[in-house]
């Protein structure tokens, strides 16, 4: 069996190693998970309600040792672990007070039976491959409608998250989940295939790279069952007017910088009218030259990026897009000379749209700023992009806002916020960013057995359509 490291992104030390399942564990990881469903399945619904009830409570009661986990992961700074631990706490409550509703069968009329009703039954065994950059929250946004409709879960998480993945599923157990609903597998990328082809498995969700996504679709549309996928974004942040700029742009940058820049849903994209764009640039010039890096424990605008290929693979891309001439680094734009995955905040400008830093995602610190002629034309930069999975439009005259968020071609729009996520709203996008949504009653929705029952008496009519 191989084995994996614990590579701490704020020090570039390697912590702990961990041993990789072998491809002979799969029979006895999938066994377990079908065992374990069919008896979850049949529990009531006010025990899988307290199940994730007291795991938000645990959470919360273990947020600052959660938060140094993923800290020491992927560099998460402190306040922002927290915020993320917060989430995964709201999210567990949100589905354990809304039980009944979410699952309620849905009555339709009659049509000559007695009854006649849809009830949300659950697949089987549900595979989920997750990202590193939200480690807590993406695992929760999963778990949690999936766990409250009676599917077993087999997490393969990101190789860099050990610690918070198996810690997952501890305290869904110590929450009294029974043994094998959820299991933490530690296996590679390429060991996913066979398990996402495997009949035990009913159906994958994947957040990630666009490349994985697109070979466990794939397999999945091969293998006849359900995929979810949420990929990456580009996403547009619309500036109409310039009342009250300076403050906007303090927003985008913070928004844009949170995580590191490493958020699929973060702006990565600021698109202003061209009479106000010098005043843009310079703006944004001093607010992203005064951010400062450190330890994830540190108090500062940005920590390491997850990891020194992560970093340096975005800072190669930059340094050729300023080589070739389509781009101009107007801050930072170069990897911070200390031990660890650090790298200056930077700033574009001058993009060349067609260009792999106009139509690629950049996952790091990274502003890049367009100016358009018109609100019509920031519309059109905006749906430039393959990707779809949110955009935002800022301006004081709410109805043009309005008007021009419905032109974005995103699974999510907002008019004077950004990347809102709440256990209460969908998440989602089209396009290179995937398909499928994720919390409230869509995230139930998606691996769920949809199934119809009709009850009649024996009362000598046919009970075939006459179609048929």
């Amino acid at each position: 069996m191989s084995t994996f490291a614990l590579n701490n992104p704020s020090t570039g030390k390697t912590e702990q190693e961990f041993q990789r399942i072998d491809d002979a564990d799969r029979d006895r990881i999938l066994d377990a998970a079908v065992s374990a469903q069919k008896s979850w399945k049949n529990s009531p619904i006010e025990q899988r309600a307290s199940v994730l009830n007291k795991v938000a409570d645990l959470f919360e009661e273990r947020k600052s040792d959660l938060a140094d986990i993923i800290g020491r992961e992927m560099g998460k700074q402190t306040r922002w672990a927290e915020a993320e631990v917060q989430i995964c706490v709201d999210i567990f409550h949100w589905y354990a007070e809304h039980a009944h509703e979410l699952l309620a069968p849905t009555y339709l009329g009659a049509q000559n039976a007695l009854k006649t009703y849809v009830a949300k039954e659950p697949l089987g065994v549900i595979l989920g491959v997750m990202p590193w950059n939200f480690p807590f929250y993406q695992v929760a946004r999963w778990a949690a409608p999936n766990l409250l409709l009676g599917n077993g879960l087999v997490l393969k998480h990101a190789s860099i998250c050990p610690l918070s993945s198996q810690a997952c599923q501890d305290l869904l157990e110590e929450a009294g989940l029974p043994e094998n609903v959820f299991q933490n597998i530690y296996a590679s990328g390429s060991q996913m295939d066979p398990f996402v082809a495997d009949k035990r498995i009913a159906g994958v969700s994947l957040t990630g790279s666009e490349g994985a996504g697109a070979a466990v679709a794939k397999t999945a549309g091969e293998n006849y069952k359900k995929s979810l996928l949420e990929l990456g974004g580009n996403d547009p942040f619309i500036i109409l007017d310039d009342e009250n700029l300076d403050w906007v742009l303090e927003q985008f940058v913070k928004i844009r910088m949170y995580n590191t820049g490493q958020a699929c849903n973060a702006p990565k994209r600021l698109i202003v009218q061209e009479s106000f764009y010098d005043r843009t640039v310079d703006k944004l010039k001093e607010l992203i030259s005064n951010l400062t890096a450190g330890e994830y424990n540190e108090n500062t605008d940005i920590g390491p990026l997850s990891s020194i290929d992560a970093r340096d693979e975005i800072v190669e891309r930059l340094e050729k897009a300023e080589k070739d001439g389509t781009a101009t680094i107007a801050v930072g734009g170069k990897a911070i000379d200390r031990p660890g995955a650090y790298m200056d905040a930077t700033l574009l400008t001058d993009v060349d749209r067609s260009s792999d830093v106009g139509c690629n995602e950049i996952f790091g610190p990274v502003a890049i700023v367009y100016k358009a002629s018109s609100p019509e034309d920031a519309v059109e930069i905006a749906n430039e992009a393959d990707y779809g999975l949110s955009g935002c439009v800022w301006g004081h005259d709410l109805d043009k806002a309005e008007e021009v968020a419905q032109q974005l071609e995103v699974g999510m729009a907002f008019v004077n916020e950004s990347s809102v996520t709440a256990a209460g709203l969908p998440f989602g996008g089209v396009g290179r960013s995937g398909y499928g949504r994720e919390l409230e009653r869509w995230g139930v929705g998606e691996f769920v057995n949809d199934k119809l029952y009709r009850v009649r008496e024996q009362d000598g009519t046919a009970g075939l359509s006459p179609a048929l």
